[in-house]
């Protein structure tokens, strides 16, 4: 996997170890500042202390010269304890005490440059009437001293040197182990970087997570709050708060806008069955209203003025009414149930029975038209369904038959069978003649589409029944259809058997 380096040091891990590192590494930076440019002068200070205090000892050693103790002791043990040369001279420059006869050498040596030269020797650091403190070196050991020259009291000379070898190397040493330290300090944050950040990071990522699915409106994570009282904690309960507040609001939106668009979706359905309907309406009255208008003129005019024609001319009248009265309830109902606003009342019922009683009403149509009707059902099936509507599907299909019904093999057949299939019955109403043309197969559906446009107004119907079939199917979301089949067509459809 390919990372980019803004993305690690954007990385809150990283960004906090670079921080406390650079912290580290510039304490330890000016410490060695100090080390190397305040230690030495402050070191030189105390030790400017040191031999003033040394001189004032030795000065009231001397004073009295009947002490009860050794002055020689007494000195050497300044010697030791302070890490200094000391060396005392009498009136006449003869060594009273020493501490390193190389010290005796160095000072003659000193007094000769100082007598010879008649120059300063070494850089004077304090200087009054009674002693004078320098920084001097030694050209033959290449050494660096701090040296008090002085005169005590009784007259005696004293020469007291402390080397600053001791100093440098500190100050080396110092730094050394400084740098050292640093990287062992280094080395310690980057582990409590690791832990510290990860206790810090890992609930801000959580954090940043369930932003993230907010963002894309799914509020199913939450942040786990823990007893510990902190910052972190209450800005996850606060995301908690605005999680379960945003999604109640946006289910509330979503509801509020599923019913805007059922009130729009119906507007526009019920905007649509309005249109549809004076459509439909206004073409199939054309013919009714012209017809009534013809007779109703003639009746006016006394074309005919015998009782028996004006007795025609009103009862075609009142037969065009009584069409035109039947097709507008035909089409407010077709309506209703094209757009959904038709509740069925579901039983369970025999649909055989049903059959039967069908067949019994169109006895007078299957006689005159000299149909053999063939339905051999005789066991009770039971479905469930709105008995009203499922009669006019059989029905519509029944007359249907009857109108298109043809001599085949010598006489007119119709037959009702019922198939039992998933848990359904599927009803089939077959009538012998000629098949539907194929482009024509899924066009009887629509309203008032008639296969053959020449049939009289007697004999043709509304052209609404398989659109009938069609709106209530569609309701109940169960098949129907047609075939061709060999020596005739066949309609069928299905409903659910009652459990």
């Amino acid at each position: 996997m390919k990372v980019h380096i803004k993305e690690v040091f954007s990385s809150v891990k990283v960004r906090l170890f670079i921080t406390l590192s650079t912290t580290i590494l510039l304490i330890i930076l000016f410490l060695i500042m100090v080390n190397n440019f305040a230690l030495e002068n402050f070191y030189l200070y105390n030790k400017e202390k040191t031999l003033i205090a040394v001189y004032e000892t030795i000065n009231d050693y001397y004073k009295n010269p009947y002490q009860d103790y050794d002055i020689s002791t007494k000195l050497e043990e300044l010697s030791i304890k302070n890490n200094f040369d000391i060396l005392v001279k009498d009136i006449s420059g003869i060594n009273v005490y020493t501490t390193n006869k190389n010290f005796s050498s160095v000072i003659g040596t000193i007094n000769d440059i100082l007598n010879k030269f008649n120059k300063d020797y070494g850089q004077e650091l304090k200087s009054n009437e009674k002693f004078s403190i320098r920084k001097q070196r030694d050209v033959k050991n290449g050494l660096s001293y701090l040296m008090l020259s002085g005169k005590l009291d009784n007259g005696y000379f004293l020469y007291i040197r402390i080397p600053l070898t001791s100093i440098q190397d500190s100050v080396t040493i110092s730094n050394n182990f400084l740098l050292l330290m640093a990287g062992f300090t280094i080395l310690i944050a980057a582990i409590m970087v690791s832990v510290v950040s990860k206790k810090f990071t890992e609930p801000i990522l959580q954090l940043n997570y369930i932003a993230k699915k907010m963002s894309n409106l799914d509020f199913s994570y939450k942040y786990q709050v823990t007893n510990v009282k902190d910052e972190i904690n209450d800005l996850g309960n606060s995301i908690n708060i605005m999680s379960e507040k945003l999604e109640k609001t946006i289910k509330q939106l979503r509801s509020t806008n599923v019913e805007l668009e059922k009130d729009i979706e119906e507007k526009s359905k019920l905007d649509e069955m309005r249109t549809t309907f004076i459509s439909d309406v206004s073409h199939e009255l054309k013919t009714p209203i012209a017809l009534i208008q013809g007779y109703s003129e003639g009746l006016l005019e006394n074309i005919n003025n015998d009782d028996e024609s004006r007795k025609f001319y009103a009862e075609v009248i009142l037969d065009e009414s009584n069409k035109m009265d039947k097709l507008v309830k035909q089409l407010l109902e077709l309506m209703k149930l094209e757009y959904g606003r038709r509740d069925f009342s579901n039983d369970v019922f025999d649909i055989v029975e049903l059959e039967k009683e069908i067949i019994r009403k169109s006895k007078v149509m299957l006689e005159e038209n000299e149909v053999l009707i063939e339905f051999n059902e005789d066991q009770e099936i039971l479905v469930v369904a709105d008995a009203f509507y499922i009669e006019q599907i059989i029905t519509n299909y029944l007359t249907n038959a009857i109108k298109n019904v043809k001599v085949v093999n010598g006489e007119k057949v119709i037959k009702i069978s019922n198939d039992i299939v998933d848990n359904k019955v599927c009803i089939r109403v077959f009538n012998s003649g000629e098949n539907i043309k194929v482009e024509d197969l899924n066009r009887i559906w629509n309203r008032f589409y008639k296969v053959d446009e020449s049939r009289n107004r007697d004999n043709g119907g509304s052209g609404i029944g398989l659109a009938f079939v069609k709106a209530i199917m569609s309701n109940y979301e169960n098949m129907y259809g047609v075939n061709n089949l060999e020596n005739g067509v066949e309609f069928y459809f299905a409903i659910p058997l009652s459990k």
